[in-house]
């Protein structure tokens, strides 16, 4: 009698577990999960970043001329995948930095919430994510945006264009950074 009474607890927990689980999974919120990867070789890095939904773009940073370039890959014309956007820009230039002082560079993408509304009929809007470039012999930063097509990517049209500072900071001891460090937290009053 005990065995036949631990039987059915043990079913009847299994049945209780299995309901909670799907009404849990049914009513609790979905979130994407979307992954980033970033590698880096002597005097060259490699950064994916989000672009859009199901779209990623790739980044290539040459420490040796600064030169910044992003490509989207998206379906071909021919059928099949192509790359579908390109874009470029000179991190060295846009920091105003000597390649002959030996810069060092670090990368990384993040999800950036930029206006994504535009102008009526506008057909480029924002990337979903930004590049992020440090110069660590100078302490300046710099975020960096794709202004991108989506009709274009869909129809496999190659859209080239220019990657876009969006926003440059130092991140060591320079203006404005020294002084948010000093600043009183008021966030414990």
């Amino acid at each position: 009698m005990g065995c036949v009474s631990g039987r059915r607890a043990w079913g009847l927990g299994i049945v209780l577990g299995l309901a909670a689980g799907l009404t849990l999974g049914g009513l609790w919120p979905n979130t994407p999960l979307h992954a980033v990867a970033t590698d880096r070789l002597e005097s060259f890095a490699m950064a994916t970043g989000y672009v859009d939904e199901g779209v990623e773009a790739v980044y290539f940073l040459d420490f040796l001329t600064g030169d910044l370039n992003a490509a989207v890959i998206g379906p071909s014309q021919a059928g099949g995948f192509a790359v579908t956007g390109l874009y470029s820009t000179n991190v060295l230039q846009v920091l105003n930095i000597d390649a002959g002082k030996n810069p060092k560079f670090l990368m990384v993408t993040g999800l950036a919430d930029l206006a994504r509304g535009g102008r009526a009929g506008a057909q480029t809007r924002p990337a979903r994510a930004v590049v992020y470039v440090a110069e660590v012999t100078t302490g300046q930063a710099v975020a960096f945006g794709i202004l991108w097509n989506p009709t274009l990517h869909s129809r496999g049209v190659l859209d080239r264009g220019v990657l876009r500072p969006v926003v440059k900071f130092p991140f060591r001891g320079g203006a404005g950074m020294g002084a948010a460090a000093k600043s009183k937290d008021t966030s414990k009053e």
